[in-house]
């Protein structure tokens, strides 16, 4: 029943927690987390925003802000009735001082802090665009096999848009992209593609923007469309943003560089500079991968913010890649977990429920003063590098420790209910925040090749399209798979916390099924496992083991779903021949 992971799956599946009811304490909630982006005149101060607090939970809050930039002046207003809802909340007035700064895009962070709060502190990105959100000009790529490029702006109002083109046809298009978000502000999307019979070379078109309610914004956009067989270069993320304490372990985080057109796409450097705070950043290429990774080392930097840029030569035709790096500088303190920073460790999408002994990464800074920890070995400690993660004031397994991330396994017999997570450094207790706990709720392990998720063909290949570099070929009807998971909840036998699930008697997972095929629109084949439970010798991870049923949904890109004890799971895919 069992299989040896590889180590680079092992590392994929840290994660924990305890459960029980929240006491009595106020509950931060904010109506937003976003502002803007604002459009402001160079030269001008942006019109004062408002962002209302409220409380989710028993007493009274008692609120405290402060910014990242001094461009936005954050205060707390006296209580009055919520305008988008029943109830009472505190609006958190932000002024826009805006005149001294550059044409451009700048962020402020304003941190709201209650430190008698569950759910506190929490952060507004603020958001202006000083001389407008439409951009001077937009330069795209696609290459000649029918591909497009997109590019994205946004407005304070609608508007109106004329698109044309002076060669190659119909070649470029713009429209809303959603029904616009905060204050009225207007995504809209660019899209340039190549059409048939496009030959090689650069198109020129444009995009004439009126009725803006914003001056600036009103004028015409050259858009240029470059056709070609060569690399076109991408970056992710194509920006980076960290905050750390003064005296922080260094950082390092990855770009990675991709090629969204033809032929084969070469880096021959990776360079780092900085606008302010000396050398604080550096940059390399990881030897034998598209990946540049950038470090950073706050050290004894004031307090602020500081700029930063990663630049990666390549032989693409949009040339070389520049990712800005902002690092945010703040003084040592107390731990801080995110607020919805408690998240299963398959999906990572915050504000679901996690289950019974379930893998948790919990996401935060200064958790650790040293730099990445982990167990010699098993059961689960608990303390590790230092750091403690209470549920509801009783210490769990910890799989992971670092300055940013914690992963941690939910007791099996932790209570369902909303339940209070808190980080203890070297002795000092950190902020509360609040997690939702469940008996069961399945998530299907991603492989990190496209919607894959991380499925096992009974000879040890992975069941997706073929893919150089990887053991891979489809499934076939007949043939048994391993699906891997987490949170499928308590097992019979039962299972211990922190330690390796028994290989005899297994443990296992009553009422469990497979849906091949599965979407919103169908329910797709459905088969009974062969088992499903605990994987043995493993912490909180399951397999379903399961034989293709007969006709089963065919292609490279089949989706699948497991429901267990009425709990459905997310979809990822396969490749069933």
């Amino acid at each position: 029943m069992g299989l040896n992971i590889p180590g680079i799956w092992r590392a994929a599946l840290l994660a924990g927690a305890l459960a029980g009811v929240l006491s009595a304490a106020p509950q931060l909630r904010l109506a937003t987390t976003t502002v803007g982006p604002v459009d402001v005149a160079q030269g001008a101060n942006g019109p004062a925003q408002v962002v209302e607090a409220y409380n989710n939970g028993d007493g009274s809050l008692n609120l405290s802000v402060v910014s990242s930039a001094a461009w936005a002046a954050p205060s707390v207003g006296a209580a009055r009735a919520c305008s988008t809802q029943p109830g009472t909340c505190l609006p958190i007035q932000i002024a826009l001082s805006t005149s001294s700064l550059a044409r451009g895009m700048h962020t402020a962070i304003v941190t709201v802090r209650d430190p008698n709060a569950v759910d506190a502190p929490q952060t507004v990105t603020v958001t202006v665009q000083v001389g407008g959100g439409v951009p001077d000009r937009i330069q795209l790529y696609a290459p000649p096999n029918g591909s497009s490029d997109e590019a994205r702006f946004s407005t304070n109002s609608m508007v109106s848009l004329s698109v044309s083109t002076q060669s190659g046809g119909q070649w470029l298009s713009v429209s809303l992209e959603g029904a616009g978000s905060f204050r009225f502000v207007m995504p809209w999307v660019v899209r340039a593609g190549h059409q048939p019979g496009m030959a090689e070379g650069t198109y020129n078109g444009s995009i004439a923007v009126s009725n803006s309610n914003f001056t600036a914004d009103n004028k015409t956009v050259p858009v240029t469309l470059t056709v070609t067989s060569r690399p076109i270069a991408t970056a992710a993320p194509e920006r980076l943003r960290l905050r750390l304490a003064q005296n922080a372990p260094r950082q390092v985080a990855n770009i990675v560089v991709g090629n969204r057109g033809l032929g084969s796409l070469s880096i021959s450097g990776v360079t780092a500079a900085t606008t302010s705070g000396g050398n604080w950043l550096s940059a390399e290429r990881i030897a034998g991968y598209d990946i540049a990774q950038a470090s950073i080392t706050a050290g004894s930097l004031a307090a602020g913010v500081y700029q930063g840029a990663v630049t990666i030569a390549t032989n693409a035709a949009n040339g070389n890649l520049t990712v800005p790096v902002e690092l945010e500088v703040v003084a040592p303190g107390e731990p801080w977990a995110y607020f919805q920073g408690a998240v299963n460790n398959a999906t990572f999408e915050g504000g679901e429920a996690v289950a019974q002994g379930g893998l948790v990464a919990l996401y935060g800074e200064q958790f650790a003063s040293g730099g990445p920890a982990t167990p010699s070995g098993l059961p689960l400690p608990t303390a590790l590098g230092g750091v403690q993660v209470l549920l509801n004031d009783q210490p769990v397994p910890l799989f992971y420790t670092s300055y940013g991330q914690i992963n941690f396994q939910v007791p099996y017999g932790a209570q369902p209910g909303m339940a209070r997570v808190r980080v203890v450094r070297d002795g000092t207790r950190g902020n509360q925040i609040s997690m939702e706990i469940t008996p069961r709720a399945p998530r299907l392990l991603r492989l990190g090749i496209g919607d894959y998720g991380i499925v096992v063909n009974q000879d040890g290949t992975f069941p997706i399209r073929p893919t150089p570099g990887v053991p891979s070929r489809p499934a076939k009807e007949g043939e048994a798979l391993v699906i891997y998971a987490i949170g499928l909840g308590p097992t019979s036998p039962a299972a211990g916390t922190g330690q390796a699930a028994p290989a005899s008697p297994l443990a296992q997972v009553p009422d469990t099924i497979v849906l091949f095929g599965s979407s919103g629109i169908t329910t797709g084949v459905s088969a009974a496992p062969l088992f499903a439970g605990l994987t043995p010798n493993f912490v909180g991870l399951y397999q379903i083991n399961v034989v293709v049923p007969e006709d089963p949904p065919r292609g490279e890109r089949v989706p699948i779903r497991i429901v267990s004890g009425g709990a459905p799971s997310n979809s990822v895919e396969i490749a069933i021949q």
